[in-house]
């Protein structure tokens, strides 16, 4: 009878077996993490993101960081029930409720990762060419077929529906932002320069360029990671024409260094990290997320560490564009240009070229304090830092085999190393002050760390 007893049971457990084990496959129960696929659907897509957002008009500096930091948050919003050791911040952003992912069900990662980018990034470009359209559908297409040719068409749906259910959450979000939202179809509106104008000191605009501000009202768009008191760095240098003032002498310290010329290595810097002149190459904010392509491709990094990369660093330059620019009609600082001309040398020109125009002399037609530049590549910096490490050395290939300027690549022991050249690059440009640049680094150093500090991990 207990013989009979034990060989009933070790049959009801291998019925119970057999039958859980076939549950499993017919729910497709999801057993693949994140992780376990590769990097390249993202750099892919971060890649067309550089290609088309360097052809327009409108993008810098702010809407093309915020663009980019919603794309990486929808990517990671849609991922995240299936990377165990991190957590949902929507909860961070009263309104954002994110749809879940179905945890009894297979997802496959790329394909999720695939239709959040392809619903999206259309959308943050409203004035793509048709062919720069073609491009984004293209890829989006090949992706596709690529999955299907690796997973059935069930799952295949699937996680396409989550990616684009999640992809349409994020831009009614995005839309909600007032200021932020299409901002790129006006980036003069809102700030008239001539009430503001009050003395020797204050901001007015320098030739050529198009004679108004950039980005006026931008400080007021939506930040993820810093509020309203943070928006604002601290205090620039009291102006004085005095030759014994610490203006005087970082104006002296621009001046000095293309007068006469630039020298071959500070030409070099300079050009290497310009990144200002629209057509010519991607924006300053963006070229941080062309910074972590790279990595990502040197280190062979999982799609994981891909999907977090570009979240961080889209919420890091979005919102020290934010910032920066909350500071910069804050404080009101006027180019080293304005200074220099009206000071000591009325026929002195800063270094900047656009070969594309034939244009010299350019200077960004934004106020100085703090430096663009400086405060969203130190943020972007500090967001690569904190996942693959601060003592990170690379050579950067951004502008690789350029000719129209010295894009010659240049090595680096860290990716602060890269934010402090950055910085200083704009000094002998001629386009900023040193306090500009000091304090870009400072501050964008502070909003990537409070980036980093957002509840990333469970």
């Amino acid at each position: 009878m207990n013989m009979y007893r034990k060989i009933s049971k070790i049959i009801l457990s291998g019925l119970f077996l057999a039958i859980f084990i076939s549950g499993c496959k017919d729910n497709d129960f999801n057993t693949t993490e994140v992780k376990e696929y590769d990097f390249r659907i993202v750099k892919d897509w971060n890649e067309t993101f550089l290609q088309i957002e360097r052809y327009q008009n409108g993008y810098r500096p702010g809407p093309a960081p915020r663009a980019l930091a919603y794309l990486g948050l929808s990517a990671y919003e849609a991922c995240v029930s299936g990377m165990p050791e991190y957590r949902s911040i929507a909860q961070l952003y009263p309104g954002l409720v994110i749809p879940t992912a179905d945890a009894n069900a297979e997802y496959h990662w790329p394909t999720v990762v695939n239709a959040s980018y392809a619903y999206l990034m259309p959308l943050f470009f409203g004035n793509a060419t048709i062919q720069q359209q073609e491009t984004m559908k293209n890829l989006a297409v090949s992706k596709d077929n690529e999955s299907l040719q690796k997973i059935s068409s069930d799952v295949f749906q699937r996680s396409k529906n989550h990616g684009e259910a999640v992809a349409k959450v994020i831009w009614n979000y995005a839309k909600s932002d007032a200021v932020g939202h299409e901002h790129y179809k006006d980036p003069f509106q809102g700030y008239d320069w001539q009430s503001k104008f009050k003395k020797d000191g204050d901001w007015k605009p320098t030739f050529p360029g198009p004679g108004k501000p950039m980005g006026g009202v931008w400080g007021n768009a939506r930040t993820f990671a810093i509020n309203n008191f943070e928006k604002i760095c601290r205090p620039p240098l009291t102006y004085s024409a005095e030759k014994n003032s610490k203006l005087y002498a970082q104006a002296i310290e621009v001046y000095s260094q293309n007068t006469p010329s630039l020298s071959y290595d500070d030409e070099w810097v300079g050009e290497f990290w310009s990144d200002d002149l629209v057509n010519l190459t991607f924006s300053p904010g963006p070229r941080w997320i062309a910074i972590g392509n790279q990595v990502l491709e040197n280190e062979n990094s999982s799609l994981e560490t891909a999907i977090l990369m570009s979240a961080k660093v889209g919420l890091a330059i979005n919102d020290a564009s934010v910032g920066c620019w909350a500071s910069k009609y804050y404080y009101n600082v006027e180019r080293p240009q304005t200074y220099i001309n009206r000071v000591f040398d009325q026929d002195w020109k800063p270094a900047l070229f656009n070969p594309l125009t034939g244009d010299k002399g350019v200077t960004p037609s934004f106020p100085a304090y703090p430096s663009g530049h400086s405060t969203m590549g130190a943020a972007g910096a500090e967001a690569l830092a904190s996942i693959f490490g601060y003592n990170y050395a690379m050579t950067d290939n951004c502008h690789k085999g350029r000719t129209e300027f010295e894009g010659k690549p240049r090595s680096f022991s860290s990716f602060l190393e890269m934010a402090q050249e950055n910085a200083w690059s704009r000094i002998p440009l001629g386009v900023h002050f040193r306090m500009d640049s000091e304090e870009g680094v400072r501050f964008g150093t502070e909003i990537g760390r409070k980036v980093n500090n957002l509840p990333w991990r469970k």
